[in-house]
């Protein structure tokens, strides 16, 4: 079975567009769709909370699945995500010290430093795989946990040292109940990201080849590469300075694009970004209802919905198979 790019895309629009009425709809608030253009409270708690969060989370899905298919691009491997290479253990352990030495910081500047944190975990981890064989690329993966383990580690034993483990917390599992207006409009940088990864979406394909395949077409892979792992920096402090961390998105999205539209990086992004909005959205959603009036935060929830998807398509024949 095959699946055409448009239709495709049309499709997790509308399952977006959809879900995203329904993110507007559910809350512990009362809400009347009726009364939104009255100026009455509906519109006041539309305006506030619910519309910041729905946007909040479109662009935190949406983005973050972009990062994890510019990851597994550019290391040529289908089992990492910007989590899973200490990008976004680094960006943590970067937002906890200017907590702590720097608390009055500006939020664009404390999120700079956090960019620059995950950037600089991601080189370090490339340098470290380096070393592994070509035959192990399994292993890729393996390190990549035991070393943002090792971050986290870090930034565990520093917060309970200086009595910070509750916002540390924070950061390290994604919610979104305290997004409001005012508090979410950094995300929107996330998305010029997205752009900019389309943007340079085939030099990125053909990096993904290999060095010699970027030699004789002429593509300059450092700055691709470099162009890169900025982009998924960016994102990943964006949201964690924002939101925190919501792990296995850029793992679990650009698999079943992969799976369900190829390889090639200018025609499956706009699905990977547009299934990574609706997977969260799906997930925030269940999360508000499963224990209602009470949420489940969507990181925990994405963490089953998202695994039980990956193993289905693992199991199951990709329909580009000869």
């Amino acid at each position: 079975m095959s699946y055409r790019p448009l239709s495709f895309n049309l499709l997790n629009l509308a399952l977006m567009a959809l879900l995203f009425v329904i993110s507007l709809s559910v809350g512990v608030a009362e809400f009347r769709w009726a009364q939104l253009f009255d100026f009455s409270d509906s519109t006041q708690l539309m305006l506030i909370s619910r519309l910041p969060r729905t946007l909040a989370i479109v662009l935190t899905g949406a983005s973050m699945a972009v990062a994890g298919m510019i990851m597994q691009i550019l290391l040529k491997n289908r089992f990492i995500e910007p989590s899973m290479v200490g990008a976004s253990q680094g960006a943590m352990l970067a937002l906890l010290l200017m907590a702590l030495l720097f608390p009055a910081a500006a939020l664009m500047l404390k999120m700079t430093v956090a960019a620059v944190a995950a950037l600089a975990a991601m080189l370090l981890f490339m340098l470290m795989i380096r070393r592994l064989p070509p035959t192990q690329q399994m292993m890729v993966p393996l390190v990549g946990i035991i070393f943002g383990s090792v971050i986290e580690s870090a930034a565990v034993f520093i917060a309970y040292e200086t009595e910070m483990l509750q916002m540390l917390g924070v950061w390290q599992l994604g919610d979104f109940s305290g997004v409001l207006q005012g508090r979410y409009e950094l995300l929107w940088l996330t998305a010029l990201m997205a752009l900019c990864a389309y943007w340079i979406a085939d030099q990125l394909t053909i990096v993904g080849l290999g060095d010699t395949v970027s030699v004789n077409l002429g593509v300059n892979r450092t700055a691709v590469l470099w162009s890169g792992l900025v982009i998924v920096a960016l994102i990943t402090s964006l949201v964690m300075v924002t939101v925190g961390n919501i792990p296995f998105i850029g793992l679990v999205v650009p698999n079943i694009a992969s799976r369900l539209m190829g390889d090639k990086l200018r025609q499956s992004l706009p699905a990977v970004a547009l299934m990574g909005a609706s997977l969260v959205l799906l997930c925030d959603i269940v999360g508000r209802l499963i224990r209602f009036p009470f949420e489940i935060p969507v990181a925990t929830v994405f963490g089953v919905i998202g695994t039980v998807l990956f193993l289905y398509l693992l199991l199951r024949k990709s329909p580009h198979a000869a």
